[in-house]
Parts: C-alpha cells; structure tokens; sequence
C-alpha cells in the first residue's frame, strides 16, 4: 500500500564510540533504508519521548507516519511491531447522511461502515436554511461547525462500538464461560478496551463533500457558495491537522478540493472512484439531488457543470414525501387498475394493494412484478396475514410517505397506464382512485396517502431540469448520446431508482441498460482510494486542470429545452423509442 499513512517497524543500530549518531538520525537513516524516500519530519513532542522509550525498547520501534501534503510527519514512536494495528478513515459528508468507513491500512479491507444523519439537519433539510442559519454570525457559525465534527465523531464512536461487540480486527472477543474475572474475562475486557479506541488510533482520514459541507467543517461562512459572484472561500483546503479541527484523530484530515460553488470535492471523489478520465471511451456521470451534477469526458478532455434539480427528488416539496426511511413508499407497481406499493421496512415481497376504497395484504415475487397475468391473477387469491408480519408476529411499518424512487415509479406507472397525459395531467375518468381534494385532483397510492397534481407538475420540473443538463452538456462536447459508453449514476438516488421508470419519465436517456450504471456512493469510494493511495492526489491535479465547467444559466436556450423537456418522456417522444414500445404494450388503443 502507498497509502496517506505508514507504519514502519524499525531495529536500530545500537550507539556506540563508532556509531554516535543522534537518536533522531538513527531513525531517520533507518526509514530511509526501509524505503522511505520523502522528508521524515519529527516534531517535538516524539523528540521528548526517545529517551528512554528507545532503551527500555531494545531499539526495537514502530514508527507511525503521515503525509501532511509536502512529506511525512512522525504521529508516534512505540515500543516492538505494532504495525498489525494500521488504521484509516474515509467519510462522505454528505448534507443528509455522514457514511465513515473504517480501514485495515495494511490490507486494505473495510473493517465496518457506518453511517448518522448529519447534525445540521436542526437547522433545516435543505442547505439554503442552514446557510442563513449562520450567515454573518461566527457564534451561530461556530454551532454549525460542530454539529459537523460531531456528526462524524458520533460515526467514530459507532465503528468502535461495532467492533467492540465483536473483539478487535486482529482478535475475537473470547467468550465468557461463566467463571467470573477469569482470564478469558479479563482478554475480552482488554479486546473491548482496544477495540474502543480503534477510530481515534487511525493516522489518517479523508473527507469528500460539496462545497458547503467543507465550508462548515471548516468553521466558515457557506454564504458565498450560493451569492454571485460565487467566489468561495476556500476550494483546496487539503491537509488540516485533525486537532485543528476538533477531530480526535493523532494525524491529518484531507478534505477533496471542489471545481467551483456547486461542483464540490464529492464530485471529485466520484471521479477518482469511477476513473472516468482515464478511460478512452466517452462516459457520463451523473450524481443527482437537490442539485445535480454532471461531468462528460474521457482521458481527452472533461466537461462539467452543476444546478439546482429540486428537493422534489429527496420526497421535498410533495405533500407526503419523506425521506427514504422506514414507513416510506420505494417501489410503485400499477396492474388492472389496482396500485401495488412496498413499503421500507417490510419483507421485499409484501407489497400493499390499494383497489378502489379497499385494501388488504398481498406477496408478490419479482417474477410476478414483471408479469401482469401473474399478478391479476394473485388479487384473487387468499395469501396468508402471516407473510407479512414481522418475526414477533405484528403487522409491519404501513405506508407514511414517499421517498425519490417510490415517486419516479408512480409518475411513470400512471403515465403508462394512461392515468397521466404527456403533460403530466390526471385524467380522473380512468381511475376511482383519481380524485379531487383541496380544489385539485389527486391519486390516492396508499390508504390515505394521496399524490397531488401539484406534486407531479414540480417533479416534471425537477425532471426536466435533470434532463436538460445531460442534454445541454452533450451537446456542448458535440455528442450524440449514442456515442457515450457508459452512464453513471451517483449517490443513494442512483442505487435505489429503477432504471426502467426513470427513462420512462424522461430523466434517464433511452440507452443500452446494461450501460447506465450506479455508480453508488462514489464519494465514500474515492475517499477510499486515495487513503489507500497517495499518487492519486497528482490524479486530481490532473482532473482540476482538465475540467471545463459550463454555466448551466450563461447557455441562452436552456429555459427553452427545460420547457421541451417538460413532457412525458419528452416532446420529442422519438428520442425514447422503447418506452413507446411499452405504451403500446400497456395501452393497445394508443396512437402515436
């Protein structure tokens, strides 16, 4: 591993009259010979410590090192060969969820990932409401600082409360056969205390997140990101001391550099991690949320650019929309008229069947959510309560609400089934459950829940903005989608969405599904790799320098393609030839 960290274990030539050599140049010889090119930088608080550790060691040491940017910095000095015990931190900072993931810097393993809602989320869901929170305010500011260290200082304490149930990477917790304080006792206390301290003994950790993210880690104000001139604070903050930062880390923090306001270091990350621009072939990557980013290219050339989608993809501005956590709507299916939807939180194949003013419980496999006759078929049969209880017997979480994916799948099933027009409009004679509540028409997609016209017009405006940007992008590098390899979808949006409803509804382009990829969390991904791989900070030199970034509001037609792309999949409906294939499947009278 050529990782941000080293541990090196060193037996040092013992002083004598024709070796007298200072402790200090004894070690720094001896990391030379071990391979250590760079500058070794020793501060004082290891120098106070060499005598008498190097004696009562038997000049038998591990030195912990960590790259600072310009050369290595000594962390500790310890007696014998620890280096077995070799730790690393990669966090996504993301403005919803901090993800950290702890690493075995030796192997490269993933020892366990966590995650915890992001603190600032007091101070609004949306980020906008936290920059006001703390403009011009350095005591508000400062709250909001550390709630963000304390969002990822609460993921510290649950990896080493995972690792303390299960004993330590390098030693199982021994089990306790009923003899009170044996040793076998005393070897699991003693695992447990190691295994609590194992996130604070990692030397190095590195953060990706947008822009305002690194401005609040940073303890500065985040107005500027979203205030033209939009000219920030700071783009490349690199390494901080983790103790600068009240991170209780021995080493460094690294935190990803951004391209501009909106195009922030997780973006950056997702690069490192997918290698988009070391590919020859065009690629096109896409990490879609409140805002939407975008970045095509190869190792030739990279064009990138950044806008605001809408919170509408996160379950924001509908009415029942939420979060995806449990008691939400994911998954959406229309057949005969009935609307079968899952709910997170209960066993993958319970789905929930609204048909008219009745409800009751149904088991459908993935087979059969594929298959209509199939699943016409099921409403008439008696499927057993218990399949859908939980392990203590009770009926599982029911519908609260609607998340991203469950909203994407419900447009496109109504849209499909001909309950929607091209404009996104209800039609209310083709459904009793298609009924007008609070002076305009709604669809009710569970017991009580109900998707509002309104709801669907804002997210066909947050779908076409989505669209607008792949298309404006494309046609900035003079490409025609067929000509881009691969395309990636970044983030937990593209990890749970369905392919299949998000071309239905314009978002995706109509291409080669086996091409659109998700890219998962590619933000946590390229912290990892360049924790594990320190040449890949010339790799994001490379990236900074070759990335053009288009001003989505400078191109003079974008209001004009938003307005084409406002339609059901798109005005121009050639452009999405196997979505009019399943309108003819699902509606044989159509004409098009």
């Amino acid at each position: 591993m050529n990782g941000l960290s080293r541990k090196i274990y060193l037996e040092l030539p013992l002083p004598t009259e024709d070796d007298p050599r200072s402790d200090q140049q004894r070690i720094l010889d001896s990391l030379a010979a071990a391979g250590v090119e760079e500058r070794v930088h020793i501060p004082v608080h290891i120098l106070r410590k060499l005598y008498p550790l190097l004696d009562n060691a038997k000049w038998k040491i591990t030195v912990s090192l960590a790259w600072n940017g310009e050369n290595w910095e000594m962390l500790e000095i310890e007696e014998g060969d620890t280096t077995a015990q070799h730790y690393g931190l990669a966090v996504d900072l993301g403005s919803t969820t901090v993800v950290a993931r702890l690493l075995d810097c030796n192997s490269g393993e993933i020892l366990k990932e966590v995650s915890c809602f992001n603190k600032q989320i007091q101070w609004g869901t949306d980020i906008l409401s936290r920059i006001f929170y703390c403009k011009d305010n350095r005591e508000k500011l400062e709250e909001v600082r550390r709630a963000t260290v304390e969002s990822i200082c609460e993921c510290m304490d649950k990896l080493d409360a995972s690792l303390e149930m299960q004993g330590t990477p390098s030693e199982q917790k021994t089990e306790n056969n009923g003899v009170s304080e044996s040793c076998d006792d005393r070897g699991a206390k003693n695992a447990a205390q190691k295994a609590r301290s194992i996130s604070r003994s990692a030397l190095s950790m590195v953060i990706a997140g947008n822009t305002t993210m690194i401005h609040f880690l940073l303890g500065m104000d985040a107005f500027c990101v979203f205030y033209t001139p939009h000219a920030v604070h700071a783009d490349c903050p690199g390494f901080q001391l983790a103790r600068d930062l009240d991170i209780p880390l021995k080493g460094y923090v690294y935190c990803y550099p951004a391209k501009s306001n909106y195009l922030g270091g997780d973006i950056i990350s997702g690069m490192i991690d997918t290698e988009l621009y070391k590919k020859n072939e065009i690629s096109v990557f896409f990490d879609i949320g409140t805002n939407g980013e975008l970045v095509i290219g190869n190792k030739e050339f990279l064009l990138c650019g950044a806008g605001a989608a809408g919170p509408a993809l996160e379950g924001g501005v509908v009415r029942t929309g939420m979060r995806a956590d449990v008691g939400a709507v994911d998954e959406v299916k229309i057949r005969d008229g009935n609307i079968f939807v899952h709910v997170i939180g209960k066993q993958a194949e319970c789905f929930e069947v609204m048909h008219g003013e009745r409800k009751k419980q149904k088991n459908i496999t993935d087979s059969v959510q594929s298959n209509t006759e199939k699943m016409t078929n099921l409403l008439s049969e008696d499927v057993s309560d218990e399949k859908c209880k939980d392990s203590n017997g009770k009926r599982e979480t029911p519908p609260q609400g609607i998340c991203g994916s469950g909203i994407i799948d419900l447009i496109a099933e109504l849209f499909l089934e001909g309950w929607i027009d091209i404009r996104g409009k209800l039609s209310p004679e083709k459904s009793p459950l298609i009924q007008e509540r609070d002076n305009q028409l709604c669809v009710e997609y569970a017991s009580g829940l109900y998707f509002y016209q309104k709801d669907i017009d804002e997210f066909i405006r947050t779908k076409s903005a989505a669209h607008t940007m792949v298309e404006i992008m494309l046609r900035e590098s003079g490409l025609d989608l067929n000509q881009a390899d691969r395309f990636y979808v970044a983030g937990a949006f593209g990890k749970y969405v369905s392919k299949e409803s998000a071309i239905t509804i314009g978002m995706y382009p109509d291409m080669d599904r086996d091409h659109i990829i998700n890219a998962g969390n590619s933000s946590l991904e390229g912290a990892q790799k360049l924790l594990l791989n320190r040449s890949l900070l010339t790799d994001i030199d490379q990236i900074l320098e070759e990335m053009v970034y288009i001003q989505f509001a400078e191109v003079e037609d974008f209001l004009e393609l938003m307005v084409a792309a406002q339609a059901l999949p798109h005005t121009d409906y050639k452009r999405y030839p196997t979505v009019m294939e399943k309108l003819k499947e699902r509606q044989k009278d159509i004409k098009l």
